[in-house]
């Protein structure tokens, strides 16, 4: 079974500066890894995808908020605020990652593949309608959802496992009962929304979940969320499209997360996913957010693409790094299962009364 793999060169050249987690060597990173990894033969490369079409991203975002961002490209850059660069080359490169996210939702949906993952930069699950924050400026998981939405799908499915809460995609489908959103996140952390009790509005009621964790949590943790709400969920909505934000920033390494997940954990994430779409017959599409360790990176991307195309890897390209310092979060050295089940039980209990789980 080939996925698709879809990246732009033109994303490197959104520069954020030398000592910014967000940089172009990420990408590189997981393209060396992808190429090592002995999966090449298994996915059907697209680096060259259009830019986002003008008004499919302003389904998702003011038009006076992208009048900004390119305003200030053109300008020379600045910053949308203390996290968030745009430089000469950023309008281009996020036009490019939405579009990429376009157009790998257009060929899953059209039947070219049914397994899709999007590696580009700038990420965008922070990205409001109307601003653009945390490293984000155009929203491409909720770009692909529109798009879904824009073909004639009635509903969408987006879960989003980065370790920050993806606010600005709960934002921008709040009030829409045509997508789900699942967000399972650290809990206290940027940007401090994701409540359990934030759950949509209006017509979109029900639609909105959130799942926020404690601090080291592990593989076992984020099983039993995916086993108790998420996959639930998906079979009770019954998505005709799915979308993984996929954030590799809750991996133990990461410098930005305080969670203990590893990259086998991410990969059976990633088989869960591609589980729930095979029996939904539903084309599954991740998109890359957070990640700012490479290697941690590098490899957990790798390990979702084993999973997508069904095949393993060369073991030569798992470069799981080991964790530094006697303090360093570890696989093993966990929040303990009762905290999450309880956690669980609450989210259980608050959807209730919109979904029978």
């Amino acid at each position: 079974m080939s996925a698709l793999f879809v990246t732009h060169p033109a994303c490197e050249r959104h520069v954020t500066g030398p000592t910014h987690p967000e940089r172009p060597q990420r990408l590189q990173a997981v393209r060396r890894a992808v190429e090592a990894s002995g999966l090449e033969g298994a996915l059907v490369w697209d680096e060259q995808p259009p830019e986002v079409d003008p008004d499919l991203l302003e389904r998702v975002h003011r038009r006076a908020y992208i009048e900004t961002v390119e305003a200030l490209a053109r300008a020379g850059g600045g910053w949308l605020d203390t996290d968030t660069a745009v430089g000469p080359e950023s309008a281009r490169a996020a036009r490019l990652a939405a579009g990429a996210a376009q157009r790998a939702t257009e060929v899953l949906l059209a039947g070219g593949a049914r397994r899709a993952f999007v590696a580009v930069r700038p990420p965008g699950h922070h990205a409001e309608p109307g601003r653009g924050m945390g490293f984000c400026l155009f929203n491409n998981a909720a770009v692909a959802a529109a798009a879904a939405r824009r073909a004639g799908r009635e509903r969408v499915l987006i879960v989003d496992w980065d370790v920050h809460h993806g606010n600005g995609t709960q934002a921008v489908f709040w009030r829409d009962p045509s997508v789900l959103v699942v967000s399972i996140h650290q809990e206290y952390w940027y940007p401090g929304t994701g409540a359990m009790e934030e759950l949509g509005e209006g017509p979109g009621e029900g639609w909105t979940v959130n799942v926020p964790l404690p601090a080291e949590t592990g593989d076992g943790g984020y099983a039993d969320v995916f086993t108790e709400v998420v996959l639930p969920l998906a079979y009770a909505c019954r998505p005709q499209f799915i979308v993984v934000s996929a954030g590799y920033d809750a991996h133990f390494a990461d410098p930005l997360g305080g969670m203990v997940v590893s990259a086998a954990g991410f990969r059976q994430l990633a088989r869960l996913m591609d589980e729930v779409a095979r029996t939904l017959d539903a084309p599954l599409l991740a998109v890359l957010e957070g990640g700012y360790h490479l290697d941690a990176l590098a490899t957990s991307v790798v390990a979702t693409l084993e999973a997508f195309a069904g095949r393993p890897t060369d073991p030569a390209a798992w470069r799981e790094p080991a964790p530094a310092g006697l303090g360093a979060r570890r696989p093993g050295r966990e929040t303990p299962p009762s905290a999450i089940a309880t956690r669980l039980r609450t989210v259980r209990r608050l959807l209730s009364t919109y979904w029978r789980l």
